[in-house]
């Protein structure tokens, strides 16, 4: 059965437990039988309306729009899930509409994410745990409960909250930390030469989950008199560590073309450094080296994908024929390849990481061919809008499962 055969509102239907679906604006889509069932609601009263129309503050529940919306938000920022402490919000008693049951709900929300890794739909889990939050310690048993009863309530309740305020601790810290390793990874990425290149486009985006540091890395050197080289490299892992051994590979292969002027001598003299660096081994990287007097490309590949050179005409050309296995994957030392391809002014060149490209469960001849198209489909653009634009089109925006390097050079 394909997922199109799949009713997926009769599953949710048929589900024991209480759901709501919600879009990124916060207006829900859809509630299940048994969220209906529990809450005394129906579909008009909750389909197509805002989260906070749905459930508006009353004086019995005066913090319910907040919290709740605060745990949705939470979740559009997080791309993760996120829970809400127990809440009071009565519902209409059966038969007696105008007549309110006094109820206790706990809730998980849980994001599902696009193509571009952004936040398409919450799934909202709601918990009735009024039995438990029907304690004597709160005040709200109708009947005499045990002593263990009561004690448990109490300090399920007690916990709930510690744990809500530990999570706001673990949120600040988050943010906190985000900023450090943001600037961490500003530093680590820096190319000084890149400045004097107006036709040179570059982008960076962390995995999505991660800490926004990673182990994709590209670089821009200039040689004399009027050459310049271009580096773009995928170290295995996620991650400080990875992000470790990223800035010393892109600071050894740095040296190595401003001494060694040839892209295949200095995958050579890297893949030797690699040996001595824990964690470098099976790194991918490509390098270029770009002559405008001759209107030549050189380059070398070690196990990366390859660069797309998009002629004036809309044709292309993959810069394949010096592609060698990844950094120390051979026992011993063997001569990088090294290949040529000269281009024409205004063609566009660009280099990038496999996140770009690849999808899960898809032949990478798929993503390859997606980039050729959005290439030729938008070639006119200049380099800055020409690298947002294959973002945008190739769903990666937001980030997707795998760290996103890109370099676009209009010739």
């Amino acid at each position: 059965m394909t997922p199109a055969e799949i009713d997926f509102e009769e599953l949710f239907d048929a589900a024991p437990d209480p759901y709501l679906v919600l879009d990124a604006d916060l207006v829900i889509r859809y509630a299940n039988w048994a969220y209906l069932q529990i809450t005394g609601r129906t579909r008009e009263e909750l389909v197509g309306r805002h989260f906070s129309k749905a459930f508006p503050d009353t004086p019995t529940a005066p913090a319910v729009a907040r919290d709740f919306g605060a745990s949705l938000q939470r979740v559009l920022a997080s791309r993760q899930p996120d829970s809400v402490a127990p809440l009071r919000f009565d519902i209409p008693v059966a038969d007696h509409p105008d007549e309110l049951e006094k109820r206790w709900w706990s809730g998980m929300s849980s994001p599902v994410l696009g193509p571009d890794g952004s936040v398409k739909w919450i799934i909202a889990r709601a918990e009735d745990v009024t039995e438990f939050m029907r304690s004597s310690a709160m005040g709200e048993f109708t009947q005499p409960p045990g002593t263990q009863t009561t004690g448990s309530a109490a300090h399920v309740y007690a916990r709930s909250r510690d744990l809500e305020q530990l999570n706001d601790q673990l949120r600040q810290a988050h943010a906190r930390e985000r900023e450090i390793v943001l600037a961490l990874q500003e530093a680590m990425l820096r190319s000084p030469d890149l400045d004097r290149h107006r036709d040179i486009a570059v982008r960076y985006l962390p995995a999505t989950g991660s800490l926004n540091v990673c182990g994709d890395w590209y670089d821009v050197v200039d040689l004399p008199p009027d050459r310049y080289s271009i580096a773009v490299g995928d170290v295995v892992g996620h991650g400080l560590k990875a992000a470790a051994v990223m800035g010393m590979l892109r600071s050894a292969l740095s040296a190595s073309i401003r001494a060694v002027p040839s892209p295949a001598q200095a995958l050579e003299v890297l893949g030797l450094y690699a040996r001595s660096v824990d964690g470098a081994l099976a790194t991918t990287v490509v390098k270029v080296l770009i002559d405008p007097r001759s209107r030549l490309i050189i380059y070398s590949n070690a196990g990366h994908p390859p660069p797309v050179l998009l002629h004036a005409d809309g044709s292309h050309d993959f810069l394949d024929q010096a592609t060698d296995p990844p950094l120390g994957a051979r026992p011993d030392h063997v001569p990088r390849p090294q290949a040529g391809l000269s281009y024409a002014r205004g063609d566009i060149l660009v280099l990038y990481t496999d996140g770009l490209i690849e999808r899960r469960g898809e032949d990478i001849d798929a993503g390859l061919a997606r980039l050729t198209a959005a290439l030729a489909q938008h070639s006119w653009l200049p380099a800055e809008e020409l690298a947002d634009t294959l973002l945008a089109h190739l769903g990666v925006t937001g980030g997707s499962r795998d760290d996103i390097a890109l370099v676009v050079v209009r010739l």
